[in-house]
């Protein structure tokens, strides 16, 4: 029999197979592996990864492959087996200090967990093989000729997975792997091979493993072992003696350093004819400078500590920006084409438009009344001060004593929603964030707030231009980022929302979302608004993931751009005058920003971009409450 028509087919006439065994299936391992029976597992196009309770898996093909099958087991069983036997605690006490040697550490911490679960069941082993198969065919991987372009982070992750389970490299990685293996195996050999012995005691593990990065000539990045979440740590085992052999030889120490210091400066001294004593007198001189810098240590010399008020620095480079765009919406399609993608992106969500725009309606009273909230005082008619109701009863001929509202002037605001655009994306959560801008740069406008709208992404997938022309040059090392960065402007702050609106339907355009790098999205939007007038700027980060471009971290570290994100944000919140704030669609921000909300849904976006604009302004108002009322306390009012 036909299938009826508008029912899921295949070519051929037949039905397509239900997924939804298979995804109840994984599901259930996923739980049953990770021991989390409220664990929730969702399939969708966005990029697999692990929010809170939330597991996110790639959605299945209409025809499923056997292949696609093992590969979406192999991310399920690592995530299950990161929950499992991984504990954050034990690995925050180990962790490495410098970037390179936390990058291997977090490494070999995945490949370990995933080892534990491939030495007790050999399915789990062969969905890990497949999995990681493809991950690095999707990279550069098999074209590796030189250990500048082969991150030692996936080698010796590959190595110790190796050590742990006997099983070799995927096909697509050998190439990276013996890049490093020879390098690896001659000076940390004998200390890999005994973390086969500790793979189940991640805390023993992690320190067996510090010792293999000592090996590797990475003990400066180690740092101190910290030792408070320790319960085998005796905090009175000879704390207290060592603490005191340490204050003497720092005190030896700092007499030591501040000796040749004293010295040419009485050599000075004398040179200049200030002074003339003889070599007992010299010797007395010395003495007592080195009792004072006793007396008041570090003076003599001060480091920079870890903590000191110095802006921390970036090893964060660009190969090269001649590729790299910024560009109006309408400079990338015509008018015809704009309006007609308007008109797709108006009717896939015509019933959202009613709520969000009943919550921009919230925001914009909200901000209104705060605009028509101030009094003018001391006035000679008006409305009676209640303040001056005394004066006015025993004296109904004082002046001054009456009070009138007036309208305060809002305090110049531009506010820059800036949206991802990568490829993940793609969908719903897109077309929910086009909407939810829309509606909320109208509003906004109404209040006499000036609103930005801008998009990022990068103008290829693995690379553009920039790739190509490092490959031209003979692959340079540690080349930075290797894509062409697309940054586009929707809306202008000084465009009005009537002639930017068909603007936002280009994000419905087949292939304009690719990848994101969202460090120098954020400087690039960051230093727009500081080029801005008004006086109260806000950035509003919009995103579903962790920056990715497979291209730039193929030959960098696999921290690389979640690094200098983490830079840039720390940048902006601590040092600069714009207020940013985050949004994650289903993708936890809260760890790199300050002020931000993780949203599970993309239907959440709308209430969640006007409550936060909304806590903002409230902040503002009640801070000019708050100034106002001491401004009166100072008059004695």
């Amino acid at each position: 029999m036909a299938p009826r028509p508008g029912s899921n087919s295949i070519p051929g006439g037949k039905p397509a197979p239900d997924p939804e065994p298979f995804k109840q299936s994984v599901a259930g391992c996923m739980r049953a592996i990770s021991g989390d029976p409220e664990l929730e597992v969702t399939f969708s196009g966005d990029r697999p990864g692990i929010s809170g309770k939330t597991a996110r898996l790639p959605d299945p093909s209409r025809k499923v492959s056997a292949k696609e099958i093992a590969v979406t087991r192999g991310l399920s069983d690592s995530m299950a087996l990161k929950l499992a036997c991984h504990d954050t605690k034990i690995h925050a006490r180990h962790i490495p200090v410098g970037s390179d040697a936390r990058a291997i550490f977090d490494a070999v911490e995945q490949a370990r967990c995933e080892a534990v679960g491939a030495r007790r069941m050999e399915g789990v082993a062969s969905n890990l093989a497949a999995m990681l198969e493809d991950k690095y065919v999707r990279t550069v991987a098999p074209d590796i000729n030189s250990r500048e372009e082969a991150p030692l982070q996936d080698a010796l992750s590959l190595i110790v997975r190796e050590r742990l389970t006997g099983a070799a490299p995927p096909k697509a990685a050998v190439n990276l792997v013996d890049m490093w293996r020879d390098w690896v195996e001659q000076k940390a050999g004998a200390e890999l091979d005994g973390l086969a012995d500790t793979v189940e005691n991640q805390d023993t593990f992690a320190e067996a493993f510090r010792e293999v990065l000592k090996s590797l000539d990475m003990a400066e990045e180690l740092g101190e072992l910290d030792q408070e979440d320790n319960p085998e740590q005796n905090e009175d085992d000879g704390n207290n003696d060592e603490s005191e052999t340490g204050g003497e030889e720092d005190e030896d120490s700092g007499e030591r350093e501040a000796a040749p210091q004293d010295m040419d400066m009485s050599g000075e001294e004398q040179d200049s004819g200030e002074t003339e004593a003889s070599d007992a007198d010299m010797d007395d001189f010395a003495e007592e400078d080195m009792a004072d810098a006793a007396e008041e240590p570090g003076e003599s010399e001060r480091r920079e500590l870890p903590f000191s008020n110095k802006p921390p620095l970036s090893d964060y480079r660009v190969y090269t920006t001649q590729f790299d765009e910024t560009i109006h919406a309408e400079d990338l399609c015509d008018a015809a084409e704009l309006d007609r993608l308007r008109g797709f992106l108006d009717k896939q969500l015509t019933h959202l438009q009613g709520a969000v725009a009943r919550l921009a309606n919230r925001l914009q009273r909200k901000l209104m009344a705060q605009q028509s909230r101030g009094w003018d005082f001391d006035l000679e008619e008006g409305l009676l001060d209640t303040a001056r109701l005394t004066r006015a009863v025993t004296d109904p001929m004082s002046p001054l004593a009456f009070k009138q509202e007036r309208d305060t002037t809002f305090r110049d605001t531009v506010v820059t929603l800036l949206l991802d655009n990568s490829g993940s994306m793609r969908g719903r959560p897109i077309t929910v964030a086009a909407t939810c801008a829309d509606i909320l740069a109208r509003t906004l406008e109404r209040c006499g707030v000036k609103v930005e709208i801008h998009g990022f992404t990068t103008k290829a997938w693995k690379g553009g231009q920039s790739r190509e022309s490092w490959i031209g040059t003979g692959k340079p090392p540690a080349p930075g980022r290797l894509n062409d960065l697309r940054h586009i402007i929707y809306k202008s702050a000084d465009a009005p929302w009537r002639r930017a609106r068909r603007n936002l339907g280009l994000m419905m355009r087949e292939g304009l979302l690719k990848e994101n790098i969202d460090g120098e999205a954020l400087t690039w939007a960051h230093e727009r608004l500081l080029g801005r007038p008004e006086q109260r700027r806000i950035l509003m980060m919009i995103s579903d993931g962790a920056p990715v471009d497979d291209c730039t971290l193929s030959v960098n570290p696999g921290n690389y751009l979640e690094r200098h994100l983490r830079y840039v944000i720390e940048e902006i919140e601590n040092r600069s005058p714009v207020q940013l704030i985050a949004i994650g669609i289903g993708h936890d921000v809260t760890r790199y920003y300050k002020r931000a909300v993780t949203i599970v849904d993309a239907e959440e976006l709308a209430g969640a971009m006007t409550d936060q604009l909304a806590d903002l302004f409230d902040d503002e108002a009640e801070q000019g409450d708050l100034r106002r009322a001491r401004k009166r306390a100072r008059n004695g009012r």
